[in-house]
């Protein structure tokens, strides 16, 4: 088949960016032994098939091909930059460490200062590739800088090395772009990375699954979450509390807290233990659902992991058995809570005075206000809104305030 009949038939299975990038890839191959022989030239003309060229990533050409001059407008107007530049840039440019290569400062200053009337930022890397012949350690110093000084350019720049030869790149990279797209929501760039991670033979390991599983729970892919963390269990590793604590995170964004308990019994089988944020965000879950003994669970697990409770974890079981209207059962806990040396926030206050309110039991608020009050527990803005709302309501709120004033008196 020649080089015309598969480009078409090429374009024509592309029905998106992955499929597209694989095709950039297998016509890197091509290109490579088309070159190999003289007279031969290849030129592959996007606009006649309607398309517009992915980021750098997605195209199989490192930075030194392009730089070498066998596509229109691959120059880039290399200037020196001289005084007449902004001050955030001036700024941008003093703060280069004094120890930094020349080479390195060099395309640093061009990054700093860029502007896409000066070409693209590939043929700005393919220029200085061509030139300074970096090394890994060369583009490790730039990222380092584009990073500390939050560059836009940071992800493309990155992305361009991933396929350059002289940068060297590992498994590593790509995790750290792919978990950098991750933390942004930026799902579609991720999978890009990934996809021409695995076309370069790369395979996706237990740390990059990881963030994958975290990336789809962020996104609410629920599903992709849990095909991910299939393929996880695939590798036949054993799997860690930050892989377990993915997943886990994924089911309690997605309603599924059965099967989110389940995963952290099977990490207690194994004696592991997610991080308290991942306990947390279990009880909390049960909490607002007003699944009482799901909450109790939740929180007996949460002891068990050695995780000690505060003020605010105790709230969430107490608002668990308001929410599910076992008013009792609520004062219990919030007795248990202070009789453990937890002092109780306004919060937690607040949330049974309004459990009070709903069974219209004056005598057990102000009996709970006096008993706070000997202990030191002064109430707080949003106990004191509820009381002032409830006493309102009634039309007793002087006759409350000298009642309570006479009784502190008496104590």
């Amino acid at each position: 088949m020649d080089m015309a009949s598969t480009t078409r038939y090429s374009f024509s299975c592309a029905s998106s960016v992955f499929a597209l990038n694989h095709f950039y890839e297998r016509l890197h191959c091509v290109l490579l032994w088309k070159t190999a022989i003289p007279n031969n030239p290849v030129y592959v003309d996007s606009k006649e098939y309607n398309f517009c060229p992915v980021l750098a990533i997605g195209c199989a050409k490192n930075v030194r091909e392009i730089a070498s001059g066998s596509e229109k407008n691959s120059r880039f107007r290399w200037v020196k930059i001289g005084p007449d530049i902004t001050k955030e840039q001036k700024e941008a440019i003093s703060q280069l460490p004094p120890k930094m290569t020349n080479r390195c400062k060099a395309l640093m200053k061009q990054l700093i200062c860029y502007s896409s009337e000066k070409g693209s930022v590939a043929f700005l890397l393919g220029a200085w590739v061509k030139s300074m012949k970096p090394k890994r350690a060369d583009w490790l110093v730039v990222f380092k800088e584009l990073d500390r000084l939050n560059s836009p350019l940071y992800y493309e720049v990155a992305e361009l090395a991933l396929v350059e030869e002289s940068f060297e790149a590992n498994l590593r990279d790509y995790t750290k772009i792919i978990h950098g797209y991750a933390k942004q929501n930026l799902v579609r760039e991720a999978e890009n990375v990934l996809l021409s991670m695995k076309s370069r033979g790369f395979i996706a390991d237990q740390v990059l699954l990881t963030a994958l599983i975290h990336m789809y729970s962020k996104a609410g892919n629920h599903r992709q979450a849990e095909e991910t963390f299939q393929e996880l269990t695939l590798l036949g590793h054993p799997l860690d509390r930050r892989s377990y604590g993915s997943m886990i995170m994924a089911y309690i964004r997605a309603g599924k807290l059965d099967e989110a308990e389940g995963l952290v019994s099977a990490m207690e089988e194994q004696d592991i233990y997610a991080g308290p944020e991942v306990y947390k965000s279990l009880l909390r879950a049960y909490s607002m659902a007003g699944d009482s003994k799901g909450a109790q669970s939740a929180f007996d697990a949460l002891q068990f992991a050695g995780i000690l409770p505060d003020a605010k974890i105790c709230g969430l079981v107490v608002n668990a058995y308001l929410v599910a209207g076992q008013i009792s059962e609520a004062c219990i806990a919030f007795q248990n809570m202070r009789m453990a040396g937890i002092k109780p926030n306004d919060k937690c206050v607040a949330l049974i005075l309004a459990g009070f309110e709903k069974e219209n039991d004056l005598n057990k608020a102000l009996g709970l206000v006096i008993d706070l009050e000997k202990g030191g527990v002064m109430l707080g803005e949003e106990a004191s809104a509820i009381l002032a709302r409830w006493f309102g309501r009634l039309g007793v709120i002087q006759e409350v305030d000298l009642v309570l004033k006479e009784y502190m008196g008496h104590s």
